[in-house]
């Protein structure tokens, strides 16, 4: 009886412990990276071509427009993203 008691006290702490650590690995890979350009243009003209994914990003949510690649992205007021086909076409990413 005892063993049996000893052996659920000591499968509870393992538990709790490897509950803890998953919820620390959890949250230290969910860790958000925010991207600071250097030159306050790039950030500030979403008309200029950028090839950083951060920054493109930020531009989309701040001016609902951003040109990366190439392509200008467009924000819809559903907050879809597309961009412009040369047909005019709307094409929803």
């Amino acid at each position: 009886m005892v063993i049996l008691f000893l052996l659920i006290l000591v499968v509870l702490i393992l538990a709790f412990f490897l509950f803890r650590i998953d919820k620390y690995l959890k949250k230290k890979l969910t860790k958000k990276f925010f991207y600071k350009p250097e030159n306050k243009e790039l950030e500030l003209n979403p008309d200029v071509n950028t090839l950083n994914w951060d920054l493109h990003k930020l531009r989309l949510d701040k001016f609902r427009r951003s040109q990366y690649k190439g392509l200008t992205f467009f924000v819809s007021s559903e907050n879809k993203i597309y961009y412009l086909s040369e047909e005019g076409d709307k094409v929803y990413c």
